[in-house]
């Protein structure tokens, strides 16, 4: 379990930084190549740790989108040619809020156990 945990506060952390580098607005973030290039890399970084997290620790969160987190994760390294930044953008003002939702839950729960 504290594997998982460490997972999460990083996952945590990296949705903490989006935030930070998005809190500009749009146009800003549209604006700017630095932060886009922040946010993605800890989008991937985010990725990256909710593979490792445990079979156990999944199968009990159906609620974290691991298949579109795996997904958007596999663009990101694989396509990144083809990565859309207003389609980061919705992400960041939209999925990546639940998330962030979703992992401040596990992590309180995990705290419970």
């Amino acid at each position: 379990m504290k594997d998982d945990r460490l997972y999460l506060i990083h996952i945590s952390e990296c949705i903490e930084r989006v935030e930070r580098y998005t809190s500009g607005g749009r146009d800003e973030f549209i604006a700017d190549t630095m932060a886009q290039d922040a946010v993605l890399r800890n989008l991937q970084v985010l990725a990256e740790s909710s593979q490792r997290l445990s079979a156990d620790l999944k199968a009990r969160h159906p609620e974290v989108d691991r298949r579109g987190i795996s997904g958007f994760r596999n663009i990101l390294v694989h396509d990144y040619l083809g990565v859309n930044i207003l389609r980061v953008w919705e992400i960041v003002q939209g999925p990546l809020g639940e998330l962030k939702d979703n992992i401040n839950r596990i992590l309180i729960d995990i705290e419970r156990r």
